[in-house]
């Protein structure tokens, strides 16, 4: 079976509602998260927050699935019924895939003026759609309403920077010998395809599909099965820019159109996002298949505090980094390391921590919402129990958290545990509201931890010393530095920088590295002699020579 090929701890993606399962019903949203469920049932072809099923968008068309398998999507806070992903069947894959071949001879050669057009239209639809976009993110992933919109904000600047896919695009050309000239051009790939995660339903797509479209490739699409909302208002409003037919498409699945992407011999490209062990699953089997393939994947954050840091920015920044999206970042700040004096902070930390609101994600004041699923939240728990059980302290205690009004959410409060670098919270990525802190009498006892450690996604220091800073950045082995900044994810005019275990593949995400990835060069040398231009002047001289 093919559920046996993807490792142990990716098997998330088989998660399906083959059991009856009685759901609350829509009414148990609340009148506020309820009237934004109806309206996006209402508004978008594609998705539904009412329960209606979920469709894929091939060919220019919302299509109704013919498959026997769906996935449930709860909201996480109330597990309250949205909708219902299909899992592809194998002849809409090929629909999907047909029709991105098709469209891909056509886009490919369209105008590189027109494919700009597209995505200045593009971004401008975002912006009038943010609030659906953000609605469905809420009701889906759990996200607070205020990060909802920042997950599809940091989408929408790569969106914004397409728009200078004309100058990205620019080849050269130089006259290597007399009348010879040799150029460069950048070219697509043809059919490509993206993997989302959970974490950010709508940025993850917007890092992949205005770079892979106006490059001239066609593309098609697996969002997270958990919430794929955001990418289907998203191929609605690609549609809406004037994208042709088949340019994008989108399928739903698990590990069997995962596995069909990885196949598939008219795929040329995959990129993907999420967890380490489908991550390696994905890059050995596309790459086995001759695709080129970028996988962003685990990660175990440190923030280096020093004594000399600006305390008040420094716990504000841990917090914001730690607790928000409630640790479902690639990006947060999973680890402290306290360095001399200030492990005296540690208490004014837990103090501040525990003023953090934990709440639905519509509701007023909320700072933190509920983990994707009870799954996630016994897995969590389970880490934090661990670090007792091998002899660590929980300083600041979130499970049990209750939340009034939603008795049912995934709820776990932010949680602080004091840690060695040998146990199995620090070891493993946790991907939830916890804060591992370790403690280290200098600077290069920090950097040798983090330097240890087999994951290179983000850092950060917070100092008031430009030579500790410097030292810091200099000697780190960690892709992505902050300095007094908490989670450092260049902007999309740069490219996505995490190394070691964080990333395979050879070129990354966005910027300079996302043109680079779905372009190939083509190198073209020419010779024109002079002397064969059409119109020259007869010579009556007597020949000297043969």
């Amino acid at each position: 079976m093919l559920s046996k090929k993807l490792p142990r701890s990716g098997r998330h993606l088989l998660r399906r509602s083959f059991a009856t399962v009685i759901k609350p019903p829509l009414s148990a949203l609340g009148a506020s998260a309820r009237a934004k469920a109806e309206q996006l049932s209402a508004d978008w072809k594609g998705t539904s927050a009412t329960g209606e099923n979920t469709k894929n968008f091939l060919g220019g068309e919302f299509v109704e699935s013919k498959t026997q398998s769906w996935i449930d999507v709860v909201d996480p806070a109330t597990q309250t019924l949205l909708t219902r992903v299909p899992e592809t069947t194998s002849s809409e894959f090929e629909q999907a895939v047909a029709a991105a071949s098709e469209a891909y001879t056509t886009w490919s050669r369209t105008s590189v003026l027109t494919r700009q057009r597209f995505a200045l239209e593009l971004q401008h639809l975002l912006r009038n759609n943010a609030d659906a976009i953000a609605n469905s993110i809420v009701l889906e992933q759990g996200k607070t309403l205020t990060d909802a919109h920042g997950d599809l904000l940091r989408g929408l600047q790569v969106a914004e920077t397409t728009c200078n896919i004309t100058s990205a695009l620019l080849g050269d050309t130089i006259e290597v010998s007399k009348d010879m000239d040799t150029s460069t051009r950048r070219l697509p790939l043809g059919v490509c395809a993206s993997i989302a995660p959970f974490n950010f339903p709508a940025m993850i797509p917007l890092w992949t599909i205005p770079m892979a479209l106006t490059t001239g490739n066609t593309l098609i699409v697996k969002p997270s099965e958990r919430d794929p909302g955001a990418a289907m208002i998203i191929a609605e409003l690609c549609q809406r820019a004037g994208l042709p037919a088949g340019v994008l498409n989108v399928v739903h699945g698990t590990v069997p159109t995962v596995n069909a992407i990885c196949d598939h011999p008219s795929i040329k490209a995959v990129s993907f996002v999420g967890g380490d062990r489908a991550g390696k699953h994905i890059y050995e089997r596309g790459r086995k298949s001759g695709k080129r393939v970028q996988c962003n994947m685990g990660a175990k954050n440190h923030a280096v505090l020093m004594p000399d840091a600006n305390m008040n920015h420094a716990l504000n920044s841990l917090i914001g980094a730690a607790f928000g999206a409630a640790g479902q970042r690639c990006m947060a700040v999973s680890v402290a390391v306290l360095v001399g004096n200030s492990q005296s902070w540690l208490p004014e930390l837990c103090e501040r921590a525990s003023k953090l609101s934990v709440n639905q994600g519509f509701e007023k004041g909320a700072d933190l919402g509920p983990v994707i699923s009870p799954a996630a939240k016994q897995r969590i728990t389970s880490l934090i129990a661990s670090a007792e059980e091998q002899g660590g302290k929980v300083v600041l205690d979130g499970r049990g958290k209750q939340v009034p009004g939603y008795p049912d959410g995934n709820w776990i409060g932010p949680t602080v545990v004091e840690a060695t670098v040998d146990m199995r919270c620090y070891r493993e990525e946790i991907f939830g509201p916890v804060l591992v802190v370790l403690k280290a009498d200098t600077l290069d006892d920090a950097l040798a931890i983090i330097n240890s450690n087999p994951y290179g996604n983000g850092t950060a220091i917070f100092t008031q010393s430009g030579a500790t800073a410097r030292k810091f950045e200099r000697e780190v082995e960690v892709g992505q530095v902050g300095i007094n900044v908490p989670i450092p994810v260049p902007l999309p005019m740069f490219s996505w920088s995490g190394n070691k275990g964080s990333f395979l593949g050879d070129v990354p995400f966005y910027g300079r590295g996302g043109v680079d990835f779905y372009t190939q060069n083509k190198t073209t040398t020419a010779l024109w002699r002079a002397e064969d231009a059409i119109g020259n002047k007869a010579s009556v001289d007597m020949p000297t020579h043969h």
